[in-house]
C-alpha cells in the first residue's frame, strides 16, 4: 500500500466523511496525487460566493490541494482545482469557532482568487484544522531565497570587507 492511500482514509475519518462520499472522489484525486505524497486534510466545503453550484471536496496533501466538485442535480464529478502548492500565492485562512469553520483563501496560479469556507461538526477542530493549515502553508513553503549563515573572513579579504556564504 503506497503513502496516499495509507494516509487518505484515517484524515478522511477525522473529519466524519462517509465511506461512499470518499469512495465516489478517490478515483479523481488518485489522477492528481502522486502514490508518495501523504494527506494532512480531506474535508467537505463550499464556497461562499456559489453556494448553490454543488458540493465539494477538498484534499491537502504537503505538495498539492485538490478540490472537486459534485453538482447537485446530476450528481457529476468535476475538478474544480488542482494545483502544486508552491504555485498558490497569498494564502490565507481564518478560523471562526463560532460558527465552526475555517474560511480559507488562495490566489492560484491562473490569477483567479479562490475561497472555500470549510465546516467542522465541533468548535475544537476549528482549531485543529489551523494547526494543520499552519503546518502546511507556512512551515512547509520556504523562500528560495539564499540564507547567510555566517561571514568568513580571510587575511586578503579582511581589507574587502567580510565575504558572505550561502547556505546550501
Amino acid at each position: 500500500m503506497d503513502v496516499f492511500s495509507r494516509t487518505f482514509l484515517p484524515a478522511a475519518a477525522q473529519t466524519g466523511l462517509a465511506v461512499q462520499t470518499v469512495s465516489r472522489h478517490m478515483p479523481v484525486f488518485r489522477q492528481c496525487v502522486g502514490s508518495g505524497d501523504a494527506t494532512i486534510l480531506v474535508a467537505r466545503c463550499s464556497r461562499p460566493d456559489r453556494a448553490a453550484t454543488g458540493e465539494y471536496l477538498l484534499l491537502l496533501t504537503h505538495r498539492r490541494l485538490v478540490v472537486t466538485q459534485q453538482t447537485r442535480v446530476w450528481h457529476r464529478l468535476r475538478l474544480h482545482l488542482n494545483t502544486e502548492l508552491r504555485e498558490l500565492s497569498n494564502v490565507t485562512w481564518s478560523p471562526d469557532p463560532r460558527n465552526q469553520s475555517v474560511m480559507l483563501a488562495a490566489t492560484a496560479i491562473d490569477g483567479v482568487r479562490e475561497r472555500f469556507v470549510i465546516h467542522t461538526p465541533h468548535p475544537k477542530q476549528v482549531w485543529h484544522l489551523d494547526t494543520l493549515l499552519h503546518h502546511a502553508f507556512r512551515t512547509r513553503l520556504r523562500p528560495t531565497t539564499e540564507r547567510v549563515v555566517a561571514t568568513v573572513t580571510a587575511a586578503s579579504a579582511v581589507a574587502s570587507g567580510p565575504r558572505r556564504v550561502p547556505a546550501r
